[in-house]
């Protein structure tokens, strides 16, 4: 069974300011998760899953899932703030989505196969997909514990020098596996490494930790018990105006109650992206680096 590419498009990008997952990168115009779907293609991905909202589906459906329509099953999913389980809605002045948890769950039904989560705004490289690809083909052991992948990235080589960035700083186990992974909200670039200021004191941090930019492997397994966790996580703090249910806070819970275990794959290449306006000078020249290289056709889809 090919796997399947289920990529996170609903947000806005608020620091960025604007719908960043339609802004031109390429040389021939094309968008981040253009190469995310040229990468899964080659990689052996069958499918490919946007979830996105239902206000620029149109929009969506007309610059960029067209372009996908012969060389890939296209899907989508709609994340809708109002989606909650049964007794619960949306607080008062709330107008922020619930988080990539909930993006996630937003695609079960059409999600039956393993597949690779990743964020819409987000190179990987293509060594990543290829990994990933192998991984989520390879046969699972039946023992009772849900296995999933990710693929690790170094913090230094994520950071912005335009401003915070969030990471979740993952510690992996002797064994290569992923021992537990902590959501970091305020992330700055220093000029020793990095420091989170989330509290007073900040942080500090090397820069040489492995973090998750939300490259996990999946089984469909996962939905029941995230589904769960959402509905608990909604009872703890679906009443502030701000909250997110983060993936890799509620994959860490899993690692921790023995539910599951996380295989820590490793990419020869770079991870970039576009947080603030400012990144994007940055990304448009890698980019064109890695088709001057020969990694990349000048045009994609050409």
């Amino acid at each position: 069974m090919k796997p399947t590419l289920l990529i996170l498009a609903a947000g806005m990008g608020s620091r960025y300011g604007g719908l960043k997952q339609l802004d031109a990168m390429g040389p021939s115009g094309e968008v981040v998760l253009d190469y995310s779907v040229f990468d899964a293609i080659r990689a052996g991905f069958g499918k490919v899953v946007f979830v996105i909202r239902r206000d620029f589906e149109e929009q969506f459906r007309t610059q960029i899932g067209a372009k996908f329509g012969d060389r890939i099953q296209v899907d989508y999913a709609f994340q809708d703030i109002h989606d909650l389980p049964a007794g619960f809605k949306v607080p008062e002045g709330r107008t922020k989505p619930w988080g990539t948890a909930h993006a996630v769950l937003a695609a079960e039904s059409v999600v039956h196969e393993p597949f690779l989560m990743i964020n819409a705004d987000d190179f990987y490289g293509q060594d990543a997909y290829a990994k990933m690809a192998e991984n989520l083909k390879a046969a699972r052991p039946a023992d009772g514990k849900s296995h999933y992948s990710m693929v690790g990235f170094y913090l230094k080589n994520t950071l912005s020098d335009h401003g915070s960035v969030s990471r979740g700083v993952c510690e992996r186990g002797e064994d290569g596996m992923l021992k537990s992974v902590k959501e970091m909200t305020k992330i700055f670039r220093t000029p020793t490494g990095a420091e989170n200021r989330e509290t007073d004191p900040a942080l500090p941090l090397t820069g040489q930790e492995v973090v998750s930019m939300n490259f996990f492997g999946f089984t469909p397994d996962l939905f029941p018990p995230l589904r769960a966790a959402f509905t608990e996580f909604l009872k703890l703090r679906g009443h502030e105006e701000k909250s997110e249910c983060y993936m890799p806070g509620e994959l860490d819970v899993m690692i921790q109650t023995g539910r599951a275990d996380v295989t820590v794959l490793e990419s020869n290449d770079s991870w970039f992206g576009v947080t603030y306006p400012e990144d994007k000078a940055d990304v448009v020249a890698s980019i064109r680096a890695l088709v001057a290289s020969g990694a990349y056709p000048e045009s994609l889809w050409s």
